[in-house]
């Protein structure tokens, strides 16, 4: 019954990542956006809540909690992500990828202390998260429009049906009982807010630009396609490791 509804998602969200592509034109400087208008809306909103929420004058999570604690947040938060992972890389071939996770979500959530520390890391196993919008990828389903999602920040039509895949067929949902499971989206939750933390000088910068929704929307694809090893489009000069634009 699980297998059957995995690939009924998997089949739903390779129809819905490739429902909108560019026509016979192409699209200007490889961004295909005809949602355009309710992107922008979207845009405004996050950056208002954005500002309400991390541009105060107290210090915030990165001032609150301890550097310590937040690394803790983080590596738990990695390790319970680790066997969706490992299954995204199962479905796009990648055997090596796969079986380095499996290890590094192995050492982690046992020498590493239930995943508070990441041991894997000091022995040769480095983060690596994959999610289904890359599976997608692989198997060749176009990227299809640009969205930005409320709360979540700049996608992909192919990336925005990942996330759904992702979140229906969590592995660790179908082990881990309620409300035990519920840890780790917390977990996951405040590594976000740990990640825009440590981007805050260069995302005010980006929301303080003359036209933030046109910038955000050339970085994220740039990054995005970077990840992927498909064709950035334009600003050859943009380095694509140097800012995380997920969850702006």
């Amino acid at each position: 019954m699980r297998g059957s509804r995995v690939v009924m998602l998997a089949g739903v969200a390779a129809v819905l990542a490739g429902c909108s592509v560019p026509g016979p034109g192409g699209a200007p400087e490889g961004i295909h956006d005809p949602y355009e208008t309710q992107n922008r809306k979207v845009h405004a909103f996050n950056r208002d809540l954005d500002t309400r929420l991390f541009s105060g004058d107290g210090p915030g999570y990165a001032g609150v909690v301890p550097g310590f604690a937040q690394d803790r947040i983080s590596t738990f938060a990695d390790t319970v992500s680790l066997p969706q992972t490992v299954v995204n890389q199962l479905l796009q071939g990648r055997l090596v990828r796969a079986t380095s996770n499996t290890m590094r979500f192995t050492l982690n959530a046992t020498i590493g202390v239930g995943g508070l520390f990441d041991v894997a890391n000091e022995w040769g196993l480095a983060p690596d998260d994959s999610g289904f919008g890359e599976t997608l990828s692989v198997w060749g389903v176009p990227e299809g429009a640009y969205q930005e999602l409320p709360l979540l920040g700049p996608s992909t039509e192919r990336d925005t049906a990942g996330i759904l895949v992702d979140l229906l067929t969590d592995p660790v949902a179908y082990v881990v009982p309620k409300p035990e499971r519920y840890i780790g989206t917390v977990a996951k939750g405040l590594d976000k807010i740990g990640e825009r933390s440590q981007f805050d000088g260069i995302i005010e910068s980006v929301y303080a630009s003359a036209d933030s929704y046109a910038q955000l929307r050339l970085m994220y694809l740039q990054n995005r396609r970077h990840e992927l090893g498909e064709e950035a489009p334009g600003g050859a000069d943009f380095d694509p490791l140097s800012v995380d634009t997920e969850g702006f």
